[in-house]
């Protein structure tokens, strides 16, 4: 993911470009770990159990595209995929990058619902290709949350037919710079393909999450996303008593929603970039798993739960409308 990098930069360096007078020197550190609720306050979500998946993924190290690491967190996913009873179709695809033709694969999820409606789950699981680095919150903390939520709607009966994908190759192999093309295969690979069958047609929204772990997180809201979704997922974390979480402000954040925005289809970004790269571990080595906080994911996993019984709600009325 990319965002205003330069606003970011003067933000966090006293607006002028030279490090801020009056703050301590270094990175700052990240609040203590705070344990999850009782998943009974959380929706059914388990933030505990979610973070031994990101736990169990920082453990395979490194798993940048193409890489021995990839695959084995690949096997992991597939592995809990199967074992929570979802049907996880590999879909393995080539791709040119800067470094070669690469072989990626994205696991998507499908749990059929009461009506052929799609709303679409997003998370990448590949880590950025610098030395030590493991991802704990980019991306551990979103495919954490996503196995999660999987382990709960593939064991229930849905009103909408419900896909979680877990995207391989967000990361831009070039270290330094985000540019076109390099960046987003997965999710490019998985729009164009579903644009080819048919099932574009069908998704009502796509719902991304990246970078979710935090235990200063701090959600703004992202500018290029669909305005009613990011208002129904932002009302719904209000309600539930998370607004210090699911704040008001706004940034701009190129990532794996925008495939699917650029194919005309609602889209919604939860990500919080701004902390990670204040308290100095965005693409670092110290991106490690003391970043990742259980209450946090549970959060998160909660508002993703809640939001969609309006979903529901809201594409049974258009339905309805549509089909008196």
């Amino acid at each position: 993911m990319w965002a205003c990098f330069a606003a970011l930069c003067l933000a966090a360096c006293g607006g002028n470009g030279t490090v801020a007078t009056g703050a301590p020197s270094g990175p700052a550190s990240p609040a203590p770990q705070q344990a999850a609720p009782a998943p009974d306050k959380s929706g059914g979500f388990d933030g505990q159990r979610a973070f031994k998946y990101v736990s169990d993924l920082v453990a395979i190290g490194p798993r940048s595209a193409g890489t021995d690491g990839s695959h084995r967190a690949q096997d992991y996913i597939t592995q809990q995929l199967k074992g929570f009873g979802c049907t996880a179709d590999p879909e393995p695809f080539h791709t040119p990058t800067p470094v070669g033709d690469m072989e990626m694969k994205n696991i998507v999820v499908k749990i059929p619902g009461s009506s052929r409606d799609i709303v679409l789950f997003l998370t990448h699981y590949d880590s950025k290709r610098l030395p030590n680095f493991v991802g704990a919150d980019d991306s551990g903390s979103s495919t954490g949350v996503m196995l999660e939520l999987a382990h709960l709607l593939c064991a229930r009966k849905n009103a909408l037919t419900i896909w979680i994908a877990f995207l391989d190759g967000e990361e831009a192999f070039n270290p330094t710079v985000w540019q076109d093309p390099d960046n987003t295969y997965g999710s490019r690979e998985l729009a164009a393909r579903m644009a080819l069958s048919g099932d574009l047609a069908r998704t009502k929204a796509v719902i991304l999450a990246d970078m979710v772990g935090g235990p200063n997180l701090r959600l703004q809201r992202e500018t290029d996303s669909t305005a009613w979704l990011t208002d129904m997922i932002w009302s719904t974390a209000a309600r539930l008593g998370y607004g210090d979480t699911f704040v008001s402000s706004q940034m701009a954040v190129t990532d794996d929603h925008d495939p699917f925005l650029a194919r005309h289809v609602s889209a919604a970004d939860i990500i919080d970039l701004d902390t990670p790269i204040r308290l100095g571990y965005w693409h670092m080595p110290q991106d490690t798993l003391d970043k990742v906080s259980p209450r946090s994911l549970a959060r998160v996993g909660h508002v993703l739960i809640a939001v969609l019984p309006q979903l529901e709600q809201k594409f049974a009325q258009a339905g309805a409308a549509t089909h008196p």
